[in-house]
Parts: structure tokens; C-alpha cells; sequence
């Protein structure tokens, strides 16, 4: 498994727990890291809701959570608003800048 994942400009360094986007440095709680690290082993590939929800929570939420919303909100607002696409009635993807 790779410990540096890179995805156009946001790198990830998954020993060091490090992200940055063009250099610069994220602060990321441990779920918004988890939750980035799963979009960046999996660019451009559409992951769905109970994907995500299952490996970066590690159980099966009720569907009708709006948790999964609130991360990629908040990761949206780190990394900018056209990095992580929703893809109406299949999830999210991580898409290059």
C-alpha cells in the first residue's frame, strides 16, 4: 500500500497523518482525513454512500444520515468546491483539479 497518495495538487502522506493542497497545509480531523484518504485511493472512481460510510466509519449508518453531507462539506471547504463531485443517485467523486 502506498503511504504518499498524490491526486493532482492535494498530497496525502498517510504515515505522517499530513495533507496538503499546492503546498500547502490542511488541518483535517481524523474522519475528514479518513474520508480524503478514501477519495484519494480511489480518484476519479465513483464511491457510494454506504462505501463510504461503511469504511470510514466502519458500521452501516441509517441511510437517511446526512453525516457522509457534512464531511464532504467541510472537506469541500479545505480542498475547494469542484474537488470532491456529487454524482446524483451514486455518491461522490474525487475529481484532479
Amino acid at each position: 500500500r502506498k503511504t504518499v497518495l498524490s491526486v493532482g495538487s492535494i498530497q496525502l502522506d498517510v504515515r505522517t497523518r499530513r495533507a496538503t493542497r499546492a503546498g500547502r497545509p490542511l488541518q483535517l480531523a481524523s474522519r475528514e482525513f479518513a474520508l480524503l484518504e478514501m477519495f484519494m485511493r480511489h480518484p476519479d472512481q465513483v464511491l457510494s454512500r454506504e462505501q463510504l460510510l461503511s469504511k470510514v466509519w466502519g458500521y452501516f449508518f441509517d441511510p437517511g444520515t446526512n453525516l457522509l453531507s457534512v464531511y464532504v462539506a467541510l472537506l469541500r471547504k479545505k480542498l475547494g468546491s469542484d474537488a470532491i463531485e456529487t454524482v446524483r443517485g451514486a455518491g461522490y467523486r474525487l475529481s484532479p483539479p
